[in-house]
């Protein structure tokens, strides 16, 4: 029996007890669904796209959403910024081919375009769960969009592609571990082997009753300076703040806090202090390539050129991709104008 005839038969009989259920309500004790409210949590997404919305979205839309909703959990550029697991890293150009990811035999990191199989799945879960502070908050368009941004990150879709409901099942093709997935075990074939072996031990069992030490267990609240001043100044998360009281929390009115202070950048701090606390060296190095080239690597490639600062300034300012790869680098517009041409005298000059 298949996957979905099992996923149908049990759909069947969940509705068919869900309905038994409603005639047997107590007296005065809610009510039976309407066909309206069930549409409204309807919402999965099949393997076979079987429920996706109509629509599209731009990788352009996407990086735009993403930078606003989705980059301070998880990297401009997929990379996870040290929180949560890389969404984006781990493939090839030859995986995209073949539909194995080779990187998963080999045990090496794994990122979420290494393991999923189905297109669905990444959508039906942006859809559904993300944001994490407003889950079902994004648009269909912005569901797309992002899911085309996550995709021209792993180098699945170019740059300039549309994805929509129409063109979907073309790019499930790409994915790089769509030939990862198999059903040929014993969860899903009556007489197939199980997928462990093992002997449930439910005897005997110590009760312990959950206990919630603290939103943050005292001893650590300052074991790493204080958290709010590290997450990166894009996006709606932010950390604790741990010079207010446990459980303390900031006043909606007040500004997002910033890791620059408000005085010219040269006056307070070194153009490389500047570099780390706007985020910039979570994607550069300053001799070594991270996500993008090493600001050491920058400063040769420009190196005589007579505007290099003024062009390096216009970078920094406008951002890009083409130059240094597909991966773009988005605009830096929460910079000042001396910030900007700080950090494009340093680099011009050999980022030393």
């Amino acid at each position: 029996m298949s996957r979905f005839r099992k996923a149908v038969l049990i759909g069947a009989l969940a509705a068919a007890c869900g309905t038994l259920w409603a005639q047997k309500l107590p007296p005065g004790i809610g009510r039976v669904a309407t066909p309206d409210e069930v549409k409204a949590w309807d919402i999965d997404v099949r393997p076979d796209f079987k429920g996706l919305p109509p629509g599209s979205g731009s990788v352009a839309k996407g990086m735009e959403v993403w930078e606003g909703k989705c980059a301070s959990c998880h990297g401009v550029f997929g990379e996870s910024n040290e929180v949560f697991t890389p969404i984006v890293g781990g493939t090839t150009a030859e995986d995209i081919k073949t539909g194995r990811v080779k990187g998963l035999v080999h045990g090496e990191g794994r990122t979420t375009l290494m393991k999923v199989a189905t297109l669905s799945t990444l959508w039906d879960y942006i859809n559904r769960a993300m944001p994490w502070n407003a889950p079902k908050s994004l648009t269909t368009e912005e569901v797309y969009a992002v899911v085309a941004y996550i995709l021209h990150l792993g180098d699945i879709v170019p740059d300039n592609f549309v994805l929509s409901d129409q063109n979907i099942r073309d790019v499930q093709n790409r994915m790089p571990n769509r030939n990862g997935m198999t059903t040929n075990h014993g969860m899903w074939l009556p007489n197939g082997k199980p997928d462990v072996r093992n002997t449930a031990c439910m005897k005997n069992c110590e009760v312990d009753a959950a206990k919630v030490a603290s939103y943050l267990p005292d001893f650590a609240r300052d074991a790493h300076g204080n958290l709010i001043e590290q997450n990166r100044p894009v996006g709606p998360v932010r950390g604790v703040d741990v010079t207010k009281p446990p459980g303390t929390r900031p006043s909606s009115a007040a500004p997002a806090p910033t890791l620059v202070a408000a005085a010219p950048a040269a006056a307070t701090a070194s153009a490389l202090e500047l570099a780390k606390a706007q985020g910039c060296t979570a994607c550069h190095g300053v001799n070594n390539k991270i996500v993008g080239p090493g600001f050491s690597e920058i400063a040769a490639k420009y190196r005589g050129r007579a505007d290099a600062e003024a062009y390096l300034a216009g970078k920094v300012r406008a951002g890009g991709s083409g130059v240094w790869g597909a991966v773009p680098m988005p605009p830096q517009a929460q910079l000042k104008d001396d910030e900007v041409s700080a950090l494009a005298k340093w680099i011009a000059g050999g980022a030393k």
